[in-house]
């Protein structure tokens, strides 16, 4: 359908549109599209901002509205979590709202109170999370974008564990334009930086403030994870993030203590592993870049192995071994 349906004009649309304190009438419950028992002017504008065509047409007509139409429309929009729910949990109806945020600060003063209304199942669906990245790469009212980290510091540790949070909050944490929360944000990953390893979302929580590569935070994160970078090291995720924290020396030096102060037999189980290998050959490369005192204390460990690590996953391992064979 057209953006201007068949069944309401825009003009026809704006002219029963109430001031932005008037808003009254049932609302369509979440996913479900407006029933006979919801106003003629709800189901208009849920059909409006729902259609699977005319975006482009959208986005002339909202060109076009001045600041109080905007208003009108966005206070309607807003006049029932519910109601907004069943919009932004569809995916053309997120889109479009995304259209409407940062348009002027009385807009978006609507929509951030709606937000933070329903701030976690916004911020953990499939497309509305959407909506709460766009609201924060968008706001500029200081209260405004104030509240909004409160509530992603509040719920942090909920969206890192959410298949669609963990999305969200890594696009906010990557472009946080406010110090003191962006700290806070970091310093709450690192400090439950072993549970989120070992989850299944919140493992690419950790790998995204990893690079950032903020050494402060990298430092804490390995000391979070101290002890634990072993067994990280068998798991593909955990992998990664083990071999994040190779990438500075503060960290690094964590992780090599801890692979040093294994058994060579153990120590030869990660090397072959097919996640593990990757961890101790990069933890060569660190070693022999920055500290090679611990590059040749891991050297002195798996050179007994070297035959092993020839007809394994640790091929690349014994090769660096093979490279220093003389030198040993």
């Amino acid at each position: 359908m057209a953006v201007a349906g068949d069944t309401f004009s825009m003009s026809t649309l704006f002219d029963a549109l109430p001031n932005p304190n008037g808003i009254s009438g049932s609302v369509p419950p979440p996913g479900f599209a407006p029933r006979a028992s919801a106003t003629h002017l709800h189901a208009a504008m849920f059909n409006l901002m729902t259609c699977c065509d005319g975006m482009s047409s959208f986005k002339e007509m909202i060109a076009s509205f001045d600041k109080t139409e905007l208003q009108r429309m966005a206070s309607l929009l807003t006049s029932d979590s519910d109601y907004f729910m069943a919009i932004v949990t569809n995916k053309h109806g997120s889109r479009r709202v995304q259209k409407l945020l940062g348009k002027s600060d009385d807009v978006d003063a609507l929509f951030c109170d709606v937000i933070l209304r329903r701030f976690l199942h916004i911020t953990t669906d499939k497309y509305a999370s959407y909506v709460t990245i766009r609201a924060m790469a968008v706001f500029d009212d200081k209260e405004m974008k104030k509240a909004m980290y409160e509530q992603i510091l509040y719920y942090a540790l909920y969206l890192a564990r959410d298949q669609h949070g963990c999305i969200a909050l890594n696009d906010i944490i990557t472009d946080a334009d406010d110090p003191y929360y962006k700290d806070q944000i970091l310093d709450l990953v690192a400090y439950n930086a072993l549970c989120l390893s070992n989850d299944a979302s919140g493992n690419f929580v950790v790998q995204r403030v990893l690079a950032l590569k903020d050494l402060r935070t990298m430092h804490n994160i390995a000391v979070s994870l101290r002890g634990h970078c072993f067994e990280l090291s068998f798991k593909k995720y955990g992998s990664y993030i083990v071999e994040k924290l190779l990438e500075a020396e503060s960290s690094m030096v964590v992780v090599v203590v801890e692979l040093l102060e294994c058994d060579g037999d153990r120590l030869m189980r990660l090397a072959r592993n097919e996640y593990g290998n990757f961890v101790v050959c990069n933890a060569l490369k660190s070693t022999k870049m920055s500290r090679i005192d611990l590059f040749w204390c891991l050297v002195q460990k798996l050179m007994p192995f070297i035959h092993l690590l020839r007809r394994s996953h640790g091929s690349n391992i014994a090769n660096i071994l093979e490279s220093v064979k003389l030198r040993y």
